[in-house]
């Protein structure tokens, strides 16, 4: 996972986050931000300092600030220094408010840098959490072929040259969406929810076998792509092998981690004649089903047995039946 330099994190959301800096030019710029997690030092600021979270970025309030105001020269110094030499990466201070200058200059002395917002403290919250949220979530890359198939999101994976490629580009010619192809970047924004999307190289370009590269985009318009999708399926696709014991019920779920993640896995068999394309759109319908509560291979099981309990019962009834 790659750290977030401060001075990286200025210039990404500048804007949206309406930052200056109150410390002189490039101070501290070149501190590094570890985690995701936010931090307002309240506690802190009364001298507390025991169990303080200093690897996290700190954010003062009006609250903070108004009780700075309230100390001495003399004691605030001492607060700041203390809290500076913690190593905090970066202060952050809401509603644009200007802290005392001792404040400012115990943070230049310390390197470390000082920014004004003028976002409301609840608002600065909410959106440095959704942004650092995302920016330091587990992500893998992973070879294979991302779909949107009825809104539920396929993962192709299998061998070079297996058909990934021309599954996905039969079902975007059927109405479905193309989030990636060849290279799929996985992001796990949640501890159950994968979110897959596409190389800023390739796009939405497609390499086709005896074609060449294509624009999904470009042959197909903007209805035929998707730049993320919820990752809900992995289908594996692998030559038929006679030996191999194929999934032919579907009453027990195989599944597969991804940035320890569990999402299910099917292993579909490649043969001629075989409609990959359809099934795909089986296997789609399918979960859907399944997460709404109905599992057809379940209730198939209920009624198979519901109807052998029956026979047995009436041949039972018949063979005790002399009238």
């Amino acid at each position: 996972m790659a750290l977030l330099i401060v001075e990286e994190f200025l210039n990404a959301r500048r804007n949206e986050l309406e930052l200056a800096a109150l410390t002189a030019s490039n101070t501290g710029f070149r501190k590094e931000i570890e985690v995701a997690e936010i931090h307002r030092p309240g506690l802190a600021l009364t001298g507390f300092f025991d169990r303080f979270p200093n690897r996290r970025l700190q954010i003062l309030g009006e609250t903070e600030v108004t009780y700075m105001s309230t100390l001495t020269d003399s004691r605030l110094v001492d607060i700041a220094e203390r809290l500076f030499a913690t190593g905090i990466p970066v202060v952050l201070i809401a509603k644009g408010i200007t802290p005392p200058l001792p404040f400012i200059e115990a943070a230049q002395r310390a390197n470390t840098a000082v920014l004004s917002s003028r976002l409301t403290t609840a608002d600065l919250s909410s959106r440095l959490t959704a942004y650092l949220d995302h920016r330091f979530a587990p992500t893998t890359n992973v070879h294979g072929t991302l779909v949107d198939v009825y809104g539920v999101g396929l993962l192709y994976t299998g061998r070079s040259g297996i058909g990934k490629s021309e599954v996905a580009l039969d079902l975007v010619e059927r109405g479905h969406r193309l989030v990636a192809d060849d290279v799929v970047k996985i992001t796990r924004v949640a501890p159950d929810v994968l979110m897959g999307s596409g190389s800023e190289l390739l796009g939405h370009h497609m390499e086709i076998r005896g074609v060449g590269i294509i624009d999904i985009e470009e042959l197909f318009g903007i209805r035929a792509i998707r730049l993320q999708k919820r990752i809900e399926v992995e289908v594996h696709l692998a030559y038929w092998e006679e030996t191999q014991d194929y999934e032919r019920l579907g009453l027990d779920d195989s599944l597969t981690t991804i940035l320890g993640c569990k999402i299910p896995i099917l292993t579909v068999p490649i043969s001629p004649g075989k409609n990959i394309t359809v099934i795909s759109e089986v296997i789609a319908m399918n979960h859907m089903l399944k997460v709404y509560g109905e599992n057809s291979a379940v209730e198939f099981s209920k009624k198979l047995s519901q109807r052998l309990t029956r026979q047995n019962m009436t041949k039972d009834y018949l063979e005790a039946d002399f009238e």
